[in-house]
């Protein structure tokens, strides 16, 4: 068990349940949700409309989960200002920009401009979430690598938690995605690499192509391989699979060492082809009724993040010390 600062304890705290599981509902789309929800035209989709459809998710839906995930740009301060993200909800902030540079086979990620993690800390962030495109074999590796070592030291001088979302890709320029074998040891080796530099939380990806293997069993031996690789605790992303193939793979994950989810699409994805009074309807019920399940499921089988880390006993000076030990 690793002894961390009482800021990053305090905000993990915030982004989970009082039994140590982190059920994270994500919002922090933005190209992508711009694709979904107007596919044949997504210019046309107004920065209002991305406000407004976030508004109606957190809203309606936030309550039912541990924290939120959302971006500065289209999330953050519209979700505060109207008071649809509740109060007692955990906040993680996004702090990439959306998409990747480079070429295809070698992808490079990028700060939002004017962003990081010292000004999402002072507006009020539980949590900072990195996105990366990372694959162990890239020219771009080292590059990647050294952003998430930069970023995790902006974190502990700000005392504020740190989970990394690698998003693995093929060298491939024939193929769009890794062929089942290389998923699985490009995502555990990702862990491998990634969890040891500085990061709190990694929001990882299922380890397994579900089209190829179909067996739980399986499934199992490759979430428990992804937990004994991560030196830090995990959650698992849905990507855009359907959301009863999501609810098996969180009961696997968590069974198998993962610390909880962050869940996106698998539980809204129906309602971006909807709107006004349907869409709330939609959320209200549907929508809430999956997270909240998704949540439970989480709190029943999801290893706490505190089986990783503790504080030290402070005492009742442990404050004149503080600040200056964070600068080092």
């Amino acid at each position: 068990m690793k002894t961390i600062t009482i800021g990053k304890y305090r905000g993990l705290q915030q982004c989970a349940t009082p039994r140590g599981a982190i059920s994270v509902l994500a919002l922090d789309h933005r190209n992508n949700l711009r694709n979904a929800l107007r596919p044949n035209d997504p210019k046309s989709v107004t920065d209002q409309d991305m406000i407004d459809f976030k508004r109606d998710v957190i809203g309606l839906v936030a309550p039912a989960a541990s924290a939120v995930l959302l971006d500065p740009e289209f999330g953050i301060a519209q979700s505060i200002l109207s008071h649809d993200l509740p109060g007692q909800v955990g906040l993680l902030v996004t702090l990439e920009e959306t998409g990747y540079s480079g070429d295809t086979t070698a992808r490079s990620s990028t700060i939002l401009p004017d962003w990081n993690p010292a000004k999402a800390r002072r507006m009020g962030a539980n949590a900072i979430k990195l996105l990366v495109y990372y694959h162990p074999d890239a020219p771009t590796a080292g590059e990647i690598e050294k952003l998430v070592g930069d970023v995790a030291e902006q974190c502990r001088q700000q005392d504020i938690p740190f989970f990394l979302e690698p998003l693995s890709y093929s060298l491939d320029p024939k193929e769009k995605k890794l062929t089942p074998k290389e998923r699985r040891r490009v995502v555990i080796e990702t862990a491998r690499k990634l969890t040891p530099l500085g990061i709190d939380v990694l929001k990882a990806e299922f380890p397994l192509d579900i089209a190829d293997e179909v067996s739980e069993e399986a499934w199992g031996k490759a979430c428990a391989e992804l937990s004994a690789a991560s030196v830090v605790p995990w959650v698992l992303l849905s990507a855009s699979v359907s959301y009863e193939i999501y609810l098996r793979q969180v009961a696997v994950a968590c069974w198998k060492g993962a610390s909880g989810v962050a869940v996106g699409r698998a539980v809204w994805q129906e309602s971006v082809t909807m709107t006004g009074e349907v869409r709330k309807h939609f959320l209200q019920n549907k929508v809430f009724e999956r997270m909240q399940r998704v949540t439970a499921l989480c709190n029943a089988l999801a290893r706490p993040w505190t089986d990783f880390y503790t504080i030290a006993e402070p005492s009742i000076t442990w404050y004149r010390d503080y600040a200056s030990d964070l600068n080092r």
